[in-house]
């Protein structure tokens, strides 16, 4: 039987988090920064109001939530949509990845070898350094109702960020584990490659099956308590085989988005009862934010912070150039792909159980930049989509 403390802590939260957030719109912050600075004043490192019962929840509800922002983004890649969007969408998400990874790598390795130290931590920085929070960024673009080419792109872009950012971080491991043992385990790199292409099959084939139950159901009710309730199974069976809950969710979303005569309802249905997940999860993200570390950040730190959002500005640069994209798309895009989380720490995890002798410093790398791009990505994305004219 659960705790009545911890019923009343999930009562804290959210009432803290509305009205917190209500009053802090008044100086203009964004309602996904604003829970973040909530949840990190009630957290454990300063007021300590969440009960750690509350907190035990983290786990579940971020990869609930995640689940169903990644199932939401499917809705960006129906075909009709993406012949209006061309060939852009590819371009410039490889680009923004890989020129990301290579800049933070370059830096990386360049600091280590003037500090004479070990270069294998570069490779998996520049690999992290790919990766955005899709969370975040469409939190914003729900605020503001923004809505556009710049708002399009953003949305299928940090929707195949993920992907790329772990075939980079199956490659820089790959590359990390020859340097340490002087030969080359493949099997690192086509273990990462296979979950890729388990967790896209499933998620089509969960999609596909979604699609047909769909026919059977009659009402708005039913179409959020089914939905729900796939996304949820979809996410625990991921997890369970070691899937990508990410991915698995994003291409049923996509499945849906083409297949589903009744797609938009699906989308729609999810929109209209996810506000409270977000709140809880931004909040119980912000409680969960190591701020100690922060002072640990360093001169590593602050180069990653830097060079990765460079990296990100030259990638769309050459990605827009190439495949001719909108103008707009070209000069503001980068702003919103500035957040970082999930899929960062999920490599840093990664190298800090496999590197023992580096992970630590690694894994403090990417927790404290995380902490710096969760609080100030939001204002980027808002600034990028304001520029653009599309809030």
């Amino acid at each position: 039987m659960h705790h009545p403390s911890s019923i009343v802590g999930l009562a804290v939260l959210i009432i803290i988090g509305y009205a917190g957030a209500k009053m802090l719109r008044k100086v203009h912050l964004p309602a996904v920064t604003s829970y973040l600075l909530l949840g990190i004043i009630i957290g454990p490192h300063l007021c300590d109001i969440i009960p750690s019962k509350v907190l035990g929840l983290s786990g579940i509800v971020s990869h609930f939530v995640l689940g169903i922002i990644a199932f939401t983004l499917g809705e960006s890649f129906s075909i009709k949509d993406l012949r209006t969007a061309g060939s852009s969408v590819i371009w410039i998400s490889i680009f923004e990845a890989a020129c990301a990874w290579l800049v933070v790598t370059g830096i990386m390795l360049g600091y280590h070898v003037l500090r004479g130290l070990s270069v294998h931590p570069a490779f998996i920085l520049g690999a992290a350094a790919s990766a955005t929070a899709p969370a975040a960024t469409v939190m914003v673009i729900r605020e503001y109702r923004a809505h556009g080419p710049v708002t399009n792109m953003l949305l299928r872009v940090v929707a195949i960020d993920d992907a790329w950012c772990l075939i980079l971080s199956a490659a820089a491991i790959t590359i990390a584990s020859a340097l340490t043992s002087g030969s080359v385990n493949i099997r690192t790199f086509f273990a990462i490659i296979a979950e890729l292409v388990l967790s896209v099959s499933f998620g089509a084939a969960a999609g596909f099956g979604l699609h047909y139950a769909s026919m059977f159901i009659r009402n708005r009710e039913e179409f959020v308590t089914v939905t729900l309730g796939f996304v949820m199974l979809l996410v625990g069976i991921s997890l369970a085989f070691h899937l990508s809950p990410l991915l698995t969710c994003m291409v049923a979303g996509i499945c849906i988005a083409n297949v589903s005569r009744n797609s938009t309802l699906f989308f729609e249905t999810i929109r209209g009862v996810d506000t409270p997940f977000f709140l809880i999860f931004f909040m119980l993200v912000g409680a969960n934010l190591e701020i100690g570390i922060l002072p640990k950040i360093g001169l590593m730190g602050g180069l990653y912070l830097v060079f990765r959002v460079v990296g990100k500005f030259i990638g769309v640069g050459i990605g827009a150039a190439i495949s001719r994209a909108d103008a707009a798309v070209r000069k503001y895009l980068a702003w919103g792909l500035v957040p970082q989380a999930g899929v960062a720490l999920g490599v840093a995890l990664t190298a800090k159980t496999m590197y023992p002798k580096y992970g630590g410093m690694i894994f403090t790398t990417i927790t404290a930049t995380t902490v710096v791009y969760e609080l100030i990505g939001p204002l980027c994305v808002r600034l990028g989509l304001r520029k653009a004219g599309e809030i």
